[in-house]
């Protein structure tokens, strides 16, 4: 595994994976259309735009781009120490990893499922909710856990675990850096989380797999807006395209990191490091996924914020497929 992992992240244990942009005339992972697991020029930009709307300045401040230097090299620091990181991004509780062990037991019974579930009643709440949610249009209104889970069954009820222990790490706690950009960062877990799933079976990806890909995604990002606001108190957060392009490769990285340290399947760190279509996961089906899905997520926000016309060509030209789950990524109430 120690062999795996070093292999995974270029060097050593401890080693970050250079960031590299993809060589001129390389062949395209996915011949048929774009490529959407390749990053556009400005993407990284456009998604931090979006994301520090109201914190963004128009150029990078003098006093703003020390401190960011600062979050880069603390960045570097964290992803040879990963558990240095806890305090930043607590890890889920363990309530979860038990009820996703006893998923994975075909043995364990639906009263067992149930008598975990009844043990945390914001977890019994968030169940009840989600069996009643048009997603599922139960014919009748369901209000005990046993109907719940029968109509989530347990694909339904591993997804609505994971996304209710993440929900709080991404949460408004932190520093007024991370507080104001937490709304839109659990928006943009979220859509990733479901984007990816729903990639997934056609991509011959495990779709849970590709569901926990895409919560574990933006970690790295949330401990650096946290570390922002440590160490910046003006309002202003720095723009420049280079600093945020290092910005996310080492959260990115830092992501993958802690997905290892959290025991998460390790495919989850491999699809997080190659969504990109860089390094040695990259052709993997669960990063194909993971990558296809950072892209439409983006289209999507941007989209809706009036940053993005609906006839642009990377809109209009989506095929069938992603065509499908970027109208299921539709928000029914808007962050403009």
């Amino acid at each position: 595994m120690k062999n795996w992992i070093a292999r995974l992240f270029g060097g050593g244990e401890g080693a970050a994976p250079e960031e590299h942009a993809p060589a001129a005339g390389a062949p395209a992972a996915h011949p048929a259309g774009p490529d959407p697991s390749k990053p556009e020029p400005d993407r990284d930009h456009d998604f931090w735009r979006w994301l520090t709307a109201g914190a963004a300045a128009a150029a990078p401040t003098a006093h703003a781009l020390p401190h960011a230097q600062l979050v880069l090299g603390e960045l570097d620091r964290l992803v040879d120490a990963p558990l240095d990181a806890a305090g930043l991004i607590p890890r889920v509780p363990e309530v979860i990893p038990q009820l996703l062990r006893s998923l994975r037991d075909e043995s364990a019974s639906s009263v067992d499922l149930a008598r975990q579930v009844a043990r945390d009643p914001a977890l019994v709440a968030e169940l009840i909710r989600e069996a009643n949610s048009p997603f599922y249009r139960s014919s009748s209104q369901v209000r005990t856990i046993d109907a719940a889970l029968l109509v989530l069954g347990r694909n339904g009820l591993r997804m609505l675990l994971a996304r209710a222990a993440f929900r709080p790490l991404i949460g408004a706690q932190g520093g007024r850096h991370s507080r104001q950009a937490a709304p839109r960062i659990w928006r943009h877990t979220e859509q990733c989380a479901l984007a990816a799933s729903l990639l997934a079976p056609a991509l011959r990806a495990d779709p849970f797999e590709a569901y926990l890909a895409g919560l574990m995604d933006d970690l790295g990002l949330i401990v650096a807006l946290r570390l922002f606001d440590g160490m910046l108190e003006a309002d202003a957060l720095p723009q420049d395209p280079a600093l945020v392009a290092a910005l996310f490769a080492r959260s990115r990285t830092l992501a993958a990191r802690i997905a290892l340290q959290w025991e998460l399947p390790p495919p989850i760190a491999a699809a997080i490091l190659g969504a990109r279509g860089q390094g040695p996961s990259a052709g993997q089906p669960l990063a194909a996924a993971l990558g296809r899905a950072e892209r439409l997520v983006l289209l999507r926000l941007l989209l809706d914020a009036g940053m993005l016309d609906a006839e642009d060509p990377a809109v209009a030209g989506l095929d069938a497929a992603s065509a499908r789950v970027f109208e299921r990524l539709a928000p029914a109430d808007r962050i403009s």
